[in-house]
């Protein structure tokens, strides 16, 4: 579905992505860990957009879709949710659902699917009409995947969505990643909480420094002796 062939980032002189390809294939989550810095969400907001490539391709659908702005790679149904959530303060709940699917038309159907959103996530419905910053964290977080799924999309990246959230919370967060994928969405997923992506993911890359320094199927991943002392506290 995804496939990013030799990409290389700058932010002016500094190098934030070197060289690297990886592949997303159609109806799998796609898990890209590494430390703070390491260039996990550069890549994410080069995919959707918001940053340019100095080099190399990023092919959606057999489609090099490096360069175009934002609104068009959402139209093809590529759709970020960032990390911090970003949702907008000063509308309601609702407010939010509703420019998430800004580019649909389907009114009749796209009504349907808040109502659905609503019953999967029943704190929301409770307070569709309330101020969406004043959600807690864990709610917030919800409201920020529910308005990307209004949009129908192909292709879902999520930017650190555990970010902040208690222990508790961080469990219905990844249950209701799992929750999507098994409904048919191919996810990209940044994340530092290595564990839990490594359970739930079907492929992983490791980065660092900006570069692809391991790859390999999720369970496997897991095994390696270097990300358990690195990134799984060494258990």
């Amino acid at each position: 579905m995804l496939k990013i062939n030799n990409l290389s980032v700058n932010y002016g002189e500094i190098k934030a992505l070197k060289d690297i390809s990886i592949d997303v294939t159609d109806g799998d989550i796609i898990t890209l860990i590494g430390a703070n810095g390491a260039g996990k969400s550069t890549l994410l907001k080069t995919i959707s957009g918001l940053l340019k490539p100095k080099a190399g391709e990023i092919l959606f659908k057999d489609e090099n879709i490096g360069g175009l702005v934002p609104q068009n790679i959402v139209k093809k149904g590529i759709i970020h949710v960032p990390e911090g959530r970003r949702i907008f303060s000063g509308m309601s709940v609702e407010e939010n659902l509703m420019l998430g699917a800004y580019t649909r038309k389907d009114r009749t159907e796209l009504h349907k699917d808040i109502e659905n959103i609503y019953k999967r996530f029943e704190i929301l419905g409770v307070r569709k009409n309330q101020n969406a910053d004043t959600l807690s964290g864990g709610e917030q977080q919800m409201l920020a995947i529910s308005r990307a799924l209004l949009s129908k999309p192909k292709l879902l990246l999520l930017d650190e969505p555990s970010m902040g959230l208690a222990p508790l919370i961080v469990k219905q967060i990844f249950e209701i990643i799992q929750e999507t994928n098994r409904e048919g969405m191919t996810i990209l997923l940044i994340e530092q909480n290595a564990h839990k992506a490594l359970e739930i993911a079907d492929y992983a890359y490791i980065i660092e420094g900006g570069s692809i320094k391991m790859e390999g199927p999720a369970n496997e991943i897991r095994q390696s002796d270097r990300v358990k002392e690195i990134y799984l506290g060494g258990v």
